[in-house]
């Protein structure tokens, strides 16, 4: 599985990170399916309270509001725009699922009343240098999770742009 960040998300999230500082924050991954396995983040939720310096507990009541009002947004385009998981914050250590996150997500998604196929943990931690740090895990049911290729929409701009730049140069010297 691919993740694509986009550069609106990650300066969402890097705003919301420095404003909790070292109280976890977190909420809910909404994605739009690009292709095969690879899927876009077209919005984070954002869920402040719950949080202390080592833990953070989900809002149920507060994530189906928020599904709600994102599936209305889109026309309940599931095929497209859907719900693939969840974030949270790590502020004082690396950005890795600890055991209770990934029991916790693994009981999720073997929930039949929750009814996913799969479903995405994001941890994230934003450095003292304001850059985010990000591990993502796929959980299916009855099987190990996994990790998650994660990048951003700007990287392969960025390496499209060095490639542009490096031809023309190459051009320009005849």
């Amino acid at each position: 599985m691919h993740l694509v960040l986009t550069q609106p998300i990650l300066q969402r999230l890097r705003n919301e990170l420095g404003e909790a500082r070292r109280r976890e924050i977190g909420g809910l991954l909404l994605g739009e399916h690009l292709e095969g396995e690879t899927f876009r983040l077209a919005e984070v939720t954002i869920q402040r309270t719950g949080g202390s310096a080592v833990h953070f507990v989900r809002d149920p009541a507060l994530n189906q509001e928020q599904l709600d009002e994102f599936f209305s947004r889109t026309g309940a385009d599931y095929t497209r725009f859907n719900y693939l998981g969840e974030w949270h914050s790590h502020p004082s250590f690396e950005p890795l699922p600890s055991s209770t996150d990934i029991n916790t997500m693994q009981s999720i998604v073997e929930d039949p009343a929750v009814g996913v196929n799969f479903l995405v943990l994001l941890i994230v931690r934003l450095t003292r240098w304001k850059q985010i740090k990000v591990s993502a895990m796929m959980f299916r049911a009855n099987i190990q999770p996994e990790f998650v290729q994660v990048s951003t929409e700007s990287d392969e701009s960025d390496r499209k742009g060095w490639i542009a730049g490096k031809l023309l140069r190459i051009f320009s010297r005849r």
